[in-house]
Formats: structure tokens, C-alpha cells, sequence
């Protein structure tokens, strides 16, 4: 089976590269019914009319696009899933599976933005389309068929929300006094609390964020507070509204609307607060809790909606055409031919071929096929020469080669009468003496002899000179 020849690439919205302008292109109709997350929280059951659309023929190079236009089928809707005050996010994935000359898949993904705030179960909008795209290297046929399951997942804005000490999530214990109508200049929040003289009363509330505050007055006849998250201490562990962050005493009575606690860094899913009264006599105050969900990296599972294929829409078949022209599957002719000889070119040595049986089976010496015989007209260039005589000089000083050598040196291209006439004779390659010149003996003898006869009929000039010379003098 071919390996996968598609560079598959996500893309976050529905803008992808075009296909090749007038390309033809197949629409099939996809069903599928979402249930879980925000379904769930929405009609219970929802159903998705969706349309596939892909090319139907392409040249290599052109990007195989995968599009799909998402649609409610029906009045059926996903719902928020709690109450939003920012709104969120939905991240809608789907499934196109890729067979015949190639096997893979691409993940076609849109993205829409959910205006807030939204109540639980407020209807939420679907991403126009989604998309993904696949290069193509090579010529082929492939066939795309939707996958099975199609994700629809909730992301929540990041938010704050304040959760007053009214609000019927919040349980208390027995011992608590809810106090309202609350003077304006106290500034708690929607001037009201609860408050408690009693030792160990207790207020819890469970919410979903990634962080939590606690909200009270300052007060010099206030006592101090444990706090636990999710059963277990937190930290700190406690809090004196009647305190300063030195430990001295407060000088206020009744400053409302404090944050008092808080603790970030929770994984955003359900947590439990509880606060807790010390001191009997003393005032325990609860004004309200600030509940905070920061920026979310991912959706989270429960909020995920998986739908299923309902109807079984077929399939599309591409024909991908052009790959002769392609540099990724060259023919055995595509590269330049520096051989002598074309035959010399096509042969390839079983020590560098990829269905060897025996890899580790290496021959000293490379086979027949891989050192052809130049044909008797083939006259090398000059460059070529210099390619002929680096090979020689390395297969002649190093020795037969070795297989690794063989893969590396390609000797189908160099010819074996090389090292004959590019090495000048008597070379310390060649092992023969250098050549020499033949002169004639006679030749030098009686060139010897005619200088010296020279030499003596010019000292007898010289001695008759000098005679006359004295005869003149006498």
C-alpha cells in the first residue's frame, strides 16, 4: 500500500487555497445526530444537515480542498451550557477520509464566536462552513468519503461572575440571619448579607471556573474565617475580616463589599466552597462569592457534542493528473546522463538496490553491471576527463571499493580505459619507465673531435703570433 502523498494541513477558519480555477467539483449531502454536552443541554437530540463539497480533478501541485457547509436540519438546537455571561466559543471538527492510491485523513475545522450573555440551554450558532486541504505530489486516483463522527465543542469566554449571598445555590447552615435593605454608604453588594454569631455555621456554594473570591465586610467586630475548597483546607487556611494584613486591629465597622479571600488556579470544572465561622459571639459575614474563568487553551470534555453519521451519503472520486511532469517521481532518463554510454546509465548495482535480501552481505568488489565498457567512439570532454581521472585515482590508491564507495562513486559513469589516458607514461602509476630519446653515437663523436680540432689550430695561431711579435722586438 502507498504511503501517504497528502501534506495535510488544519486550518482554523474556512479560508483555504483555491483549487485550479473551473476545476470540477462533487457535493455530497451528510446527516449527522449529535447527542451528549451541548446537545444535551440544548433539544437533548440534535440533528445536522451538512454538504461536502470536493474537486473532482486536479493537476499535481494543486491543493486538494475539502469544504463543508454545516446547517441545523431541523428546529432541534445545541444549548449553552450554563449561564454565560460573556458568551464562548464553538469548535466544530470533522472527518475526511482519503483511500486508493493514498491512505490518510484530513480534519476539516471551523470556528464561530457565541455573543453573551446566554441562560442555560440558549440556543447556539453553528460555524458556516469548515474546511481543510492536502497537498498533492504525484498523479493518482483517490476517493473521499465523510467520517463517521463529526465533534461539536463549547469554549467559555473568560469571565467573572459575582454570586450573591441571596442566590439559592448557596446552602447555609442553621444559625444565619439574612440581613437587607442595608444602608447605601455600607456599599455591599446589592446592599444586603448574611451574618452569624454562631461558632461552626457554616455557608457552602459549587460552582464552575477556574478560581474563586470570597466577599464581606471589614468589620472590628467581625471573627475569623476557615475556608475550604473541595473538602480540604485552602489556602490560607483562614481569614480575620477584624484584622489588617499586619495583624493589627481594623478601624472600621461595617465596610462592605471586600474581597476579602480569593484563590486562582483551579482546573476549570466543578468546585465546592465553604467558609466557616471560628469564634462564638463573633461575626461571620458572607456578602457574596466571585466566581473567575480565565482564557481556556481547550474546550472542556463534558461541553464536547460527538454526532454520528445518520444517512449514508457515498463517496467522491479525484483523479490527480500531471505526474509525468512531477520532480518528485523522476523517471530513470530525468537526470542529466554523464555516462559514455546510455546503457552504462540505466544499470544500477545490486549492492544499492532498496530490495537487497542480504544487506549485510557486502562484496569487496562492485558487480559486472556496475563498470560497463565505454563504446570505442565515445571521446570524453574535458570535464569529464577530471571526473574520470578523481575516480580512478581514488579506486587506483584506496584499493577495490567498497560497497559503501560503490553507492557513493557512481562507476556505471566512468569508464575503464581512463586511467590509460589520462595517466602520462612513466607516471608512478603505471609502473614503467619513463621514455628516452634515442640520439646517435657517431653524431656525438664527431662533434667531440671537431672542437678539438678547433682548439688546436687555434693555440698554433697563437703560437706563431708571439714568434713575430719577438722578431719585430729583436
Amino acid at each position: 500500500m502507498a504511503a501517504l502523498a497528502l501534506g495535510l494541513v488544519g486550518t482554523a477558519m474556512v479560508v483555504t487555497p483555491s483549487s485550479t480555477a473551473g476545476a470540477a467539483t462533487a457535493t455530497l449531502v451528510v446527516d449527522y445526530t449529535c447527542n451528549g454536552g451541548i446537545a444535551g443541554t440544548g433539544s437533548g437530540t440534535v440533528n445536522l444537515r451538512t454538504r461536502l463539497t470536493v474537486p473532482t480533478t486536479l493537476n499535481v501541485g494543486d491543493p486538494l480542498n475539502v469544504e463543508w457547509k454545516l446547517n441545523y436540519k431541523d428546529a432541534t438546537r445545541l444549548g449553552s451550557p450554563a449561564y454565560m455571561p460573556n458568551g464562548g466559543r464553538i469548535d466544530v471538527t470533522g472527518r475526511a477520509n482519503i483511500s486508493g492510491s493514498w491512505i490518510g485523513q484530513l480534519q476539516p475545522k471551523g470556528t464561530v464566536d457565541q455573543s453573551g450573555p446566554m441562560d442555560k440551554g440558549t440556543p447556539l450558532n453553528l460555524p458556516v462552513g469548515i474546511s481543510d486541504f492536502g497537498h498533492t505530489d504525484r498523479a493518482g486516483t483517490v476517493t473521499v468519503r465523510p467520517g463517521n463522527t463529526l465533534f461539536v465543542d463549547f469554549r467559555p469566554a473568560a469571565s467573572e461572575v459575582m454570586v450573591n449571598d441571596d442566590d439559592p445555590a448557596i446552602t447555609y447552615s442553621g444559625g444565619w440571619e439574612d440581613k437587607d435593605g442595608l444602608p447605601f454608604e455600607d456599599h455591599d453588594y446589592h446592599l444586603d448579607l448574611h451574618r452569624t454569631t454562631v461558632k461552626d455555621a457554616w455557608a457552602s456554594y459549587t460552582f464552575k471556573g477556574t478560581g474563586i473570591e470570597y466577599v464581606a465586610q471589614k468589620d472590628r467586630d467581625a471573627g475569623p474565617i476557615e475556608i475550604a475548597i473541595d473538602g480540604q483546607a485552602a489556602t490560607p487556611p483562614r481569614v480575620d475580616p477584624s484584622r489588617n494584613a499586619d495583624g493589627t486591629l481594623v478601624n472600621d465597622a461595617h465596610k462592605g463589599g471586600q474581597t476579602l479571600w480569593k484563590f486562582h488556579g483551579l482546573k476549570y470544572e466543578q468546585h465546592t466552597i465553604t467558609i466557616k465561622n471560628v469564634e462564638d459571639a463573633k461575626l461571620g459575614q458572607l456578602d457574596a462569592f466571585r466566581v473567575i474563568t480565565r482564557d481556556l487553551v481547550n474546550s472542556p470534555k463534558e461541553y464536547r457534542a460527538e454526532c454520528t453519521l445518520a444517512n449514508a451519503p457515498g463517496a467522491i472520486q479525484v483523479e490527480i493528473g500531471g505526474g509525468g511532469d512531477n520532480p518528485a517521481s523522476p523517471s530513470p532518463d530525468s537526470s542529466p546522463d554523464t555516462s559514455p554510454s546510455a546503457s552504462a546509465s540505466a544499470s544500477v548495482s545490486p549492492s544499492a538496490s532498496p530490495t537487497d535480501d542480504n544487506p549485510g552481505d557486502e562484496s569487496p568488489s562492485p558487480s559486472p553491471s556496475a563498470t560497463p565498457s565505454p563504446s570505442p567512439s565515445a571521446s570524453p570532454s574535458p570535464a569529464a576527463v577530471q571526473t574520470q581521472n578523481y575516480v580512478v585515482t581514488a579506486v587506483v590508491t584506496q584499493g577495490s571499493p567498497s560497497p559503501t564507495a560503490t553507492r557513493t562513486v557512481t562507476l556505471t559513469a566512468t569508464p575503464s580505459v581512463a586511467q590509460v589516458a589520462i595517466t602520462p607514461q612513466g607516471g608512478a602509476q603505471t609502473g614503467e619507465a619513463p621514455e628516452r630519446v634515442s640520439f646517435s653515437g657517431m653524431l656525438l663523436i664527431g662533434s667531440g673531435g671537431a672542437l678539438l680540432l678547433i682548439g688546436m689550430l687555434s693555440g698554433v695561431a697563437l703560437l706563431r703570433r708571439r714568434a713575430a711579435h719577438s722578431g719585430e722586438r729583436g
